[in-house]
């Protein structure tokens, strides 16, 4: 029922399903980000993506060495 929901609300917005959990972690985080979900949902629907093994990506992660950001990549 509550990832249902998710689905839907995720539909609604994107006007296509989500192709992967993934997807549904970033849409649930910028959700809770625009305080459109409070932290008790975003915790009840990151538990259950994570069941469905969603995660962040790699390319997230910056590198930093001594003086200055060597890297960022992120996508899009």
């Amino acid at each position: 029922m509550l990832m249902e929901r998710l689905t839907n609300r995720f539909m609604e917005e994107k006007n296509q399903a989500p192709l992967h959990a993934n997807e549904l972690l970033d849409f649930i985080q910028k959700q809770y980000l625009n305080r459109e979900i409070c932290i008790v949902e975003y915790k009840q629907l990151y538990f259950e993506l994570d069941k469905r093994q969603a995660e962040k990506p790699q390319s997230y992660i910056m590198k930093f060495n001594q003086n200055h950001l060597q890297r960022v990549n992120i996508p899009g």
